[in-house]
């Protein structure tokens, strides 16, 4: 028989759990994101991070847009080849190390992060207009200290 343990611990308030509100947070900016370049971009929130990535940093194997982004091999994998098909990734195999295989923006994968870039910048600034600049320059450091730990 289960013996009941209420009152003998506080409840648990999962609204309160910051991993847990973090969380969705993350879930309701990506949503929010995605609307700007799902459907006029047919891009994937995958497909955005690597697309972005890859503007920052190219040329990149998928294992480097990987750990950059933090999504998982397959994810990634699955965004590039994608990409590929569409026309905006190319890809090319390392004359000494054939299993390697550098991916860089095509004009046209350029073309489209360039349209896409000031509509995610613009929902940025809405979403976090309702901080003041020392509220941002809080969570600014309040973010690099959890992601740094």
């Amino acid at each position: 028989m289960m013996r009941s343990t209420a009152g003998a611990t506080a409840i648990f308030s999962l609204e309160n759990f910051f991993p847990y509100r973090l969380s969705v947070l993350n879930e309701q900016v990506s949503r929010s994101l995605a609307t700007l370049y799902a459907e006029r971009f047919d891009l994937t929130p995958p497909e955005w991070r690597a697309m972005a990535v890859l503007a920052g940093f190219q040329p990149l194997s998928a294992n480097a847009i990987s750990q950059r982004t933090t999504m998982d091999k397959v994810r990634v994998t699955r965004a590039v080849a994608r990409m590929i098909d569409s026309g905006l990734v190319s890809r090319q195999e390392d004359e000494t190390d054939r299993r390697y295989v550098s991916l860089t923006l095509t004009a046209k994968g350029m073309a489209v992060y360039q349209q896409i870039l000031p509509l995610v910048q613009a929902r940025e600034a809405e979403i976090l207009s309702v901080l003041s600049a020392d509220e941002r320059a809080a969570l600014d450091s309040i973010l690099r200290k959890l992601t740094d730990r």
